[in-house]
């Protein structure tokens, strides 16, 4: 088992970033997670990933042992963070793993700073039109909401898991992540619960439901915000891995994300997987990253 080291960096706008750091040979690999997990939930496969790679995963602002002074508006605001985490520890080139919310950072990285990024992994990953935000209303009805005050109101999923991090309700968290993450398999129970420690430290959980909800580098309108088009401009070598189960990311969104990203993605799906293709089936996570990344 390779070493891991849990370190931290001040970025230049204040905030704090904690990361976690694997030793290994100079291609260097920059794992970003999704909503309500840090880079914890990263440790099984830094385990396992071949020791030619050099290992970073961050915790975005808010997230793990992150700092969380100024509120994020944005997935750009996360991109920059890394941007300058990145700048500050010195990584020139990399290539990038972004899961779930992480997928939508690692795009919005990848236009911005463009020239830092070898190839991108986009593992369960948001759309490049974003992940609605649907609540439903009086009547029963699915509405889609608009506005941060609108996603805070929610009594549907915002305000319950709200509720559960403040009250340090695991039982709760536990029982939304087998309903529609853990479907398939679950981590042991050691391991499960150091999983929902970890979740009981995101501080910006309506803000990344409001920064995904606006999210939108497409041609198209989302049903809220325009889009950018600026997903032609992401033309690195591209691997597009989706659970073939997931719950969380319909097969609509990984079909956006490959019509937006046009011949530059390769989609492959994970054979009985879910949402956590980590927990699922960890032999053919590693199988499908490794035979890309060595291409």
């Amino acid at each position: 088992m390779s070493h891991t080291t849990l370190n931290s960096v001040i970025l230049p706008n204040g905030e704090t970033i904690t990361y976690r750091e694997r030793e290994g040979g100079n291609e260097v690999v920059l794992l970003i997670h999704g909503n309500m997990t840090s880079s914890k939930h990263w440790d099984i496969l830094m385990d396992v990933l071949p020791s030619q790679y050099k290992l970073y995963a961050v915790d975005m602002r808010g997230f793990g042992g992150s700092s969380y002074y100024k509120p994020i508006e944005s997935i750009k605001d996360f991109s920059d963070d890394i941007k300058c985490f990145v700048d500050a520890i010195g990584l020139k080139k990399f290539s990038v793993i972004g899961w779930s919310t992480g997928g939508t950072v690692a795009m919005r990285y990848a236009i911005d700073y463009f020239s830092d990024i070898n190839k991108i992994i986009l593992l369960c990953s948001g759309s490049t039109r974003g992940y609605p935000f649907v609540s439903v209303n009086e009547k029963g009805e699915y509405i889609r909401l608009t506005t941060l005050e609108e996603i805070k109101k929610d009594a549907t999923k915002a305000i319950p898991v709200s509720q559960a991090y403040e009250q340090r309700n695991k039982d709760f968290l536990k029982a939304v992540w087998n309903s529609l993450i853990y479907t398939t398999n679950q981590p042991n129970d050691q391991k499960y619960d150091e999983y929902l420690e970890d979740m009981l430290t995101q501080r910006n959980l309506t803000e990344v439901y409001h920064a995904l909800n606006i999210f939108n580098i497409s041609n198209v309108h989302n049903g809220i915000v325009e889009g950018t088009g600026e997903a032609k401009n992401i033309t690195h070598p591209i691997l597009i891995l989706a659970g073939e189960n997931d719950l969380v990311i319909t097969k609509q969104m990984t079909e956006e994300i490959t019509e937006d990203l046009n011949e530059h993605a390769l989609v492959t799906y994970l054979k009985g997987c879910g949402h956590s293709p980590l927990i699922d089936d960890l032999d053919q996570l590693t199988l499908a990253i490794t035979d890309f990344l060595q291409k």
